[in-house]
């Protein structure tokens, strides 16, 4: 198979940290040439699916702007130039949290839409947290409440819909299998 050809690219929109937007003239496999495709450039972002010692998954109920009403949410946030994955996952963990995990496991890397770019999001799932003496500092906008989850609960509300944003509901059902 041939890959798309990106034959040049121009910036048409740029508010940094958070959002770039790119018109690409690009080729198509086929040889046919496609003017002013958007590519959305966002951080890379990591999620993480944290469970405590009791097996019971630390989930934010919350608002979003993008949400209708409230929504249940992971752990999750944008990573920091040259930080790596993990480390950006347990400083987001104890950032939000105040809790620390023992065991990580990668769950993937993955593209938020295909064709348009929106970062790349990296998850994870960490296991056996615990809730440390350390003040956590989160810069969350949203108000949020942390509840704790049996698997059998969080499995009811994916069921639900109660998990509005599709890469929560992919990083909780992902955990999930690992039951």
């Amino acid at each position: 198979m041939r890959l798309w050809k990106t034959n040049k690219c121009t910036e048409v929109f740029n508010q940094e940290p958070w959002i770039r937007l790119e018109a690409h003239q690009i080729e198509l496999p086929n040889g046919q040439t496609i003017d002013d495709w958007i590519w959305i450039d966002t951080p890379d972002f990591i999620i993480v699916v944290a469970q405590d010692c009791q097996h019971r998954f630390l989930v934010f109920e919350q608002t979003k702007y993008a949400a209708l009403g409230t929504t249940l949410a992971p752990v999750g946030g944008y990573m920091k130039d040259g930080e790596d994955p993990l480390a950006a996952a347990q400083r987001e963990l104890l950032e939000e949290t105040g809790y620390v995990a023992e065991e990580w496991i990668e769950l993937g890397n993955f593209m938020t839409d295909a064709n348009r770019g929106n970062g790349r999001g990296h998850y994870f799932l960490a296991l056996n947290a615990t809730h440390t003496d350390k003040t956590h500092v989160s810069d969350d906008l949203e108000e949020q409440e942390l509840h704790l989850f049996t698997p059998e609960q969080l499995l009811n509300a994916l069921q639900k819909n109660q998990v509005q944003i599709i890469t929560w509901q992919a990083a909780f059902a992902m955990a999930l299998l690992h039951e």
